[in-house]
């Protein structure tokens, strides 16, 4: 299940223009990297200290341009041949401190325990997928609640109130998320138990 992300060529095709743009004028995919982060930051703020639906407002394109700020340092960084395996780290830092980010937004509408829940399982996707990629499998991403699907459920949240219900749906969708990846992984690695790392 890809969820939303089965829409990112789609997406990417999209920002295209702007992704040459961007290349023609010499701009650091490391600067895209903490412009997302800084977004959400922005949302994460709006979330807390806004009322619904009038957090909405801010939230709503700050986490699009979060989304596009992920799309676009990656993908600017293989079109001018400038990957490092330092991008590829802040990459993955960046992503895990935005999603910090906007789920730290809810900490004044929800117990405080279902916020660190959600926090944790909001991870877990992206560090199967990391160790799946480290023993050597490709990176899977995609749904049913990966990145984008928790932006558009932050957004439900700012434009709702629906703190205690998002942050649930956020904590149980990825982890399941997350079992799935492992299920794709091991078929995927098709390795004996006590492999490498064990």
């Amino acid at each position: 299940m890809n969820g939303l992300y089965a829409l990112k060529p789609w997406y990417a095709a999209r920002l295209g223009g702007l992704r040459a743009t961007l290349a023609r004028r010499g701009v650091s995919p490391d600067s895209l990297t903490a412009a997302g982060v800084l977004c959400a930051a922005g949302a994460g703020a709006a979330l807390a200290l806004l009322p619904a639906p009038l957090a909405a407002v801010p939230v709503v394109p700050l986490l699009a341009a979060r989304l596009a700020f992920a799309n676009l340092d990656g993908a600017l960084a293989r079109d001018t041949g400038r990957t490092t395996r330092r991008g590829v780290v802040l990459n993955e830092l960046g992503d895990r401190a935005a999603d910090l980010l906007v789920i730290a937004g809810f900490l004044p509408h929800a117990p405080l325990w279902l916020v660190a829940v959600a926090a944790l399982a909001a991870t877990l996707p992206s560090w199967v997928s990391l160790a799946g990629t480290a023993a050597g499998a490709p990176r899977r991403n995609g749904g049913p609640v990966g990145k984008t699907e928790r932006c558009l459920l932050a957004a439900v949240a700012a434009a709702t109130g629906w703190a205690v219900p998002v942050l649930a749906v956020v904590a149980v969708g990825s982890v399941l998320t997350a079992g799935l990846r492992l299920g794709w992984l091991r078929r995927e690695l098709a390795e004996p138990a006590g492999g490498a790392g064990r």
